[in-house]
């Protein structure tokens, strides 16, 4: 029902434009209006004039970002005459009548848009936002209020009952009609509960009528609370797309509320209530009593002006009678009249509206009644419904689906902190009325449970959380950061209380999610970073960075303390680092230890990322002069602080005065200020609070440091106006500079080319790398110093051309000896010195090795130290005009057509480390640990255990080493690997004394003079004379032996009697500690006796029947192999007779040197000696 108004005026108003008056004006004409019965009557078009409306307000207000229509419609009262009036008239008969149904869809879908939130956009904001905005603003209050105190109808049921029947229909079978009248009747309850008295524009009417209060009682006066809790419980199984209308309606209705507060017993919370009263009227009197001290009396009333003399003879002029007799007061006053015009921050801001509509922090006072029915809902709702909703809201918040907004994840995150914080709030009053013996209350297995929350205690909700706040703290949200902390900090403390249940599975999920929590050294950076950086958010903000700090430090100092063995893992990508300049380098080519992707990034994060955690070095991390700030802004509230607050930044100043022991960040004049003002005043704190005399005892104590510390370093005086950076710091502690030891720069790996290729192709590999790392300007460089020192070599090179033929012109015919002399060796050109083109160029042919492995391969030479970056890069005069001509073709050839490999193969995989290739090439021994000191190394082809060892011409005596026995004694692991360290060590010193072909090198590598030649070729003769005459020696032995077979005999059977009597040596008995290796230790020996000389002498061979059945032949090339071995060893000057080779046994350094072998003395162990070479067990 529009208000009359004459075309006139209609015309004459500038604010709305005229036709789009008209037009809105007269379709609300046609709606209806009161009848002869004195009710609302529905006009005969009111369906299509509702339609008409609402594409008036979709087109004007929605696609031409106008709010002439909204302002038209709020000036016809159109919501409290008509919409409400028809939607009372048809109420009844909504569910029956399928055209009432309809029109009340339409009023529907005009109410939410007319309800819904006036904000403004800084971006896209017009004239017509800031011109209609507190008028729209005031209109929708006004709305509220009309909807919240109907009283002919219930119109949020109304609303609810539109939407019944497509809440009826299941899940699959619904229509998108069906979503979208589910979706506005949720949407009309979410601006009902959103719409809050604008703090810009001034009201005439009651705010009662449509506080926090009002509407809480109205939703449960009119079943919504049901509502909610209906579709809330039902989400992911019967609603998909309500979840995040369900979310802000939560967020409107509970922010604020204080959750602790709400689940207090009546009594309990009028005690706490009247002691916050007292608190409230003892800081009124502390305040009255402090400026009753410096009051006028009735003898000063009158004005009094008084000049101040100061430095420099200034004269400054204080008015009032309080400043009379002293001059600290004096000062006071001064520097209260001061003004400072501090520069406004340029930038662009947020809209107030929607700050103030998503502010948190401010509290909320509740009615009795209101609190009753708002602690029954949240009881319910945690018992039923938290889970499923906030399953389904993290799962849409990480897909990021369309209906998911920025502020979605703001209110999530608060509204987990709330209902976590109102659990343990319920918690707690559950076990005050179990513990209290008056009640008869008992505490379920339920009540100890914390398997209603256990949705937002999960891991995938700490990384939700973790990736929320780091985004938060990048884009500086400052807002979402806030309610982020809050959730962090209320996780913490639902995990501190799981700790101390009764019950054993929530104590073990509490130690898993503080160690997934702590686990994580990003948390602990994220926590002391936003510390850090604290700048004028505001005091919710500073207050939830505060608690956060103060809680995390001190949960964390907790839990190390119990768990000493705390891992953390740090995300720094040092193996990644190190992967890639292996792979620049070439040594990720190595044929060494290949492993899979998975197997590396395993190894990665358990090696690399892993490492014990320090609490101490956390804490110094944590405490620097921008965490003292954050606090230091914080205590500046300390009027407003409760005692929980004070306490906590009390905590935080101990911590650094006296349990750090870096009290001097607090050494600053305006902190000292600021704690003198909290103790002696004026207006400081409370003396009868229960924290003063705990901060009187801290500042006392800090205030004697100070002094104590000024006295020390006279320095302190002038370094107390300004922040401490920690050089600082370290000298006012010590009363020296720190030490800064800075490393000499070391030279990147130097690089080869992969062998096999030519020059020109390893230029070609060169030229690729530089090219696929984008280094086009350095390769251009190399080009350009390659052209100009070709063009200067050429031009030295025809000067030489040219005197050369001068001078043989001018010589005389007697002067051509001297002309060829001076052919003979042509004078070299001097090396050309090569010059960076500028600074990064200088850098880079010290620190790039994929440049400087080109400029050696164009021939270019490197001077000084491989460490030195200052050493200095030429062109040396071997290199001719032709080779730099040969070179820079090269370069510009790669250049414009870079070389292709198989293999899909780039050039990178061309590059080797040299260091790497040279460690390949050497010869290695490795050892196992279990091997005793065995090597496997090569020995070369001469070697004892080479190819030439053969089988022994006669048979050999097996005789088991005798031990005495003695007391065994049990080593521990220390010795055991000292001895086997002791073994190794001289296992390497046998080796490096065997001559074998690792040794042997090609003679012309060696310098050989001819002193050793001739040394050589005469022991060559002696040995050759030497073998000649063993050689005729037996030749003449054999053809005389049929003379002497009888004493051959008699010398055999004598023999065999020795023998038989050696054969069985008696066995020792076995120690307790004796391995199976020690126990059977066989060594074979030759006899040593006469007659076996003999036989050796004469190159007879016998077989003993009693041990072995098999001959062996020696041949003579062998024998002679094998005096030869031995001339070689001895000299033939100190050379022993043939009868006293024939026994060989190892020298002192051959025997083992057990150690538990050290007091016996025995026979050294003598090795198998086959025609002159030992022989090991393993190759008989």
């Amino acid at each position: 029902m529009a208000q009359q108004t004459t075309l006139d005026e209609w015309a004459k108003d500038p604010l709305v434009d005229p036709e789009i008056r008209a037009h809105v004006y007269s379709l609300i004409t046609a709606l209806g209006g009161i009848g002869e019965d004195g009710t609302y009557a529905l006009g005969d078009d009111a369906l299509l004039c509702l339609k008409d409306l609402r594409k008036w307000l979709k087109f004007a207000d929605g696609q031409l970002n106008r709010r002439d229509v909204a302002r038209c419609m709020a000036e016809a009262n159109l919501v409290k005459g008509d919409l409400l009036e028809m939607l009372a008239k048809i109420s009844d008969r909504i569910m029956q009548d399928k055209l009432k149904h309809k029109v009340a869809v339409a009023i529907l879908e005009l109410l939410v848009p007319l309800t819904w939130p006036f904000e403004i956009d800084p971006v896209e904001a017009t004239v017509n936002h800031h011109k209609h905005g507190p008028y729209i603003q005031l209109a929708q209050i006004g709305y509220k209020r009309a909807i919240l105190q109907y009283d002919r109808a219930r119109i949020l049921q109304t609303a609810v009952r539109i939407a019944l029947p497509s809440m009826a229909v299941p899940l699959r079978e619904r229509t998108p009609r069906d979503e979208g009248i589910i979706r506005i009747a949720l949407y009309f309850l979410r601006n009902i509960a959103m719409l809050a008295p604008p703090s810009s524009a001034p009201m005439d009417i009651d705010e009662a009528e449509v506080s926090r209060s009002a509407t809480i009682e109205t939703f449960q006066e009119q079943d919504i609370f049901k509502v909610i809790l209906s579709v809330a419980s039902s989400i992911g199984d019967d609603y998909v797309n309500q979840d995040v209308v369900i979310l802000e309606t939560l967020f409107y209705l509970l922010k604020g509320i204080d959750a602790e507060k709400l689940f207090m017993e009546d009594k309990k919370l009028g005690s706490k209530n009247t002691n916050e009263l007292k608190d409230l009227i003892q800081k009124e009197k502390a305040m009255l009593a402090g400026y009753a001290r410096h009051a006028p009396t009735r003898h000063n009333r009158f004005g009094t002006m008084i000049w101040l003399k100061r430095e420099d003879e200034k004269v400054s002029t204080i008015s009032g009678q309080d400043v009379l007799g002293k001059a600290q007061k004096s000062m006071q006053k001064m520097d209260t009249t001061k003004k400072w015009n501090k520069p406004k921050r340029t930038g662009r801001k947020k809209g107030e509206e929607e700050q103030e509509s998503e502010e948190f922090n401010l509290p909320v006072s509740l009615t009795a009644s209101s609190r009753k029915h708002i602690k029954a809902f949240v009881e319910e709702f945690l018992d039923s419904s938290f889970n499923p909703l906030f399953l389904h809201l993290r799962k849409a918040l990480e897909r990021e689906t369309e209906r998911v907004e920025t502020r979605h994840s703001r209110q999530y995150f608060y509204l987990v902190s709330w209902f976590l914080r109102a659990e343990c709030a319920r918690r707690r009053t559950i076990k005050e009325r179990a513990a209290d013996p008056k009640s008869s209350d008992v505490l379920t297995a339920e009540d100890e449970s914390y398997g209603l929350v256990a949705e937002s205690m999960n891991q995938e909700t700490f990384i939700l959380l973790n990736r929320f706040m780091q985004k938060s703290q990048d884009e500086k949200a400052w807002q979402d950061l806030n309610a982020g902390m809050r959730c962090f900090t209320q996780i913490l403390l639902t995990v501190q209380e799981m700790s101390e249940s009764a019950l054993e599975d929530d104590q073990e999920i509490a130690e898993n999610i503080q160690n997934r929590i702590f686990y994580e050294e990003a948390t602990h950076d994220r926590v002391v970073q936003i510390l850090r950086s604290y700048k004028d958010q505001g005091f919710g903000y500073l207050d939830a960075v505060t608690e956060l700090s103060h809680v995390f430090l001190r949960m964390l100092e907790r839990y190390s303390k119990q768990n000493v063995d705390l891992q953390v893992r740090s995300k720094k990508r040092a193996r990644k680092i190190r992967k890639k300049q292996a792979e620049a380098t070439g040594e990720g080519g190595d044929d060494e230890g290949h492993v899979s992707a998975t197997e590396d990034v395993a190894s990665a994060q358990k090696v690399v990322s892993e490492r014990k955690f320090d609490f101490a070095r956390f804490s110094a991390k944590f405490v620097n002069q921008a965490s003292v700030d954050t606090f230091v802004a914080f205590i500046k509230f300390y009027k407003e602080l409760d005692v929980e607050q004070l306490k906590r930044a009390h905590r935080f100043f101990y911590r650094v005065a006296f349990k750090l022991e870096i009290g001097v960040l607090l050494f600053r004049v305006d902190i000292i200020q600021l704690f003198n003002q909290m103790i002696k005043g004026p207006e400081g704190l409370d003396p009868d609070s229960p924290s003063f005399k705990e901060w009187e005892e801290l500042i006392r104590h800090l205030f004697r440091t100070v002094v104590k510390r000024m006295q020390e370093r006279s320095e302190l005086v002038v370094e107390m106006l300004f922040s401490k950076i920690p050089a600082t710091i370290f000298y006012l502690e010590h009363g020296y500079e720190r030490e800064v030891t800075t490393r000499a720069p070391r030279a990147p790996a130097e690089l080869v080319v992969k062998p096999g290729l030519e020059k020109s192709e390893q230029i070609g590999v060169a030229v690729g790398v530089l090219i696929n790392l984008s280094k086009l300007d350095a390769l251009g460089w190399v080009r350009d110093v390659l052209a100009s020192a070709m063009e200067e070599r050429k031009g030295w090179e025809e000067l030489e051309e040219a005197r050369k033929s001068t001078a043989a012109l001018t010589a005389p015919e007697g002067e051509e000896t001297t002309a060829d002399a001076e052919e003979s060796e042509p004078p070299k050109p001097s090396s050309i010195l090569i010059k960076p083109d500028n600074d990064e160029r200088r850098v880079a042919m010290f620190k790039d090795n994929k440049l400087r492995l080109l400029m050696k391969l164009v021939g270019f030479t490197r001077l000084g130290e491989d460490h030195d970056p200052d050493a200095s890069w030429i062109v040396p005069s071997s290199l001719t005009s032709a080779d730099l001509q040969e070179a820079m073709d090269l370069i510009r050839k790669y250049e414009f057509d870079p070389p292709v490999y198989e293999d899909g193969k780039g050039p990178e995989d061309m590059l080797r480390s040299k260091a790497a290739t040279e460690r390949r090439a050497a010869p290695r021994v490795e050892f196992d640990d279990d091997s005793d000191g065995e090597s496997d190394q090569d020995r070369g082809e001469y070697a004892a255990d080479g190819p030439t060892a053969r089988k022994p011409d006669g048979t050999r005596k097996i005789l088991k080493r005798r031990r005495r026995e003695r007391t065994p004694v049990e080593l521990d692991d220390e010795e055991k690997q000292e001895r086997a360290e002791a073994r190794r060590r001289r296992e390497m010193e046998k080796q490096m004394k065997v001559k074998s072909t690792m040794f042997v090198h090609d003679s012309d590598d060696e310098e050989w003079d001819e002193e050793k030649e001739k040394q050589f070729y005469d022991r060559e003769s002696e040995i050759r004379k030497f073998t000649m005459a063993q050689f005729k020696k037996s030749m003449g032995l054999s053809v005389a032996e049929p003379t002497s077979s009888k004493k051959k005999r008699k010398a055999d059977e004598q023999s065999k009697k020795d023998r038989k009597r050696r054969k069985t040596p008696p066995k020792r008995k076995a120690g307790p500690f004796d391995t199976d290796d020690s126990e059977d230790e066989n060594m074979v020996i030759s006899d040593g006796s006469e007659a076996d000389s003999e036989e050796a002498s004469k190159g007879v061979e016998e077989v003993d029947t009693e041990d072995e059945d098999e001959v062996t032949d020696t041949p003579l090339s062998s024998q002679q192999a094998g005096v030869r071995r031995t001339v070689e060893d001895n000299p033939p000057s100190t050379m022993t007779p043939a009868k006293e080779q024939d026994v060989v046994m190892v020298d002192d350094e051959d025997e083992d040197e057990d150690e538990d072998d050290a007091p016996i003395v025995r026979r050294p162990a003598a090795r198998n000696i086959r025609a002159g070479f030992v022989i090991d067990s393993d190759s008989e």
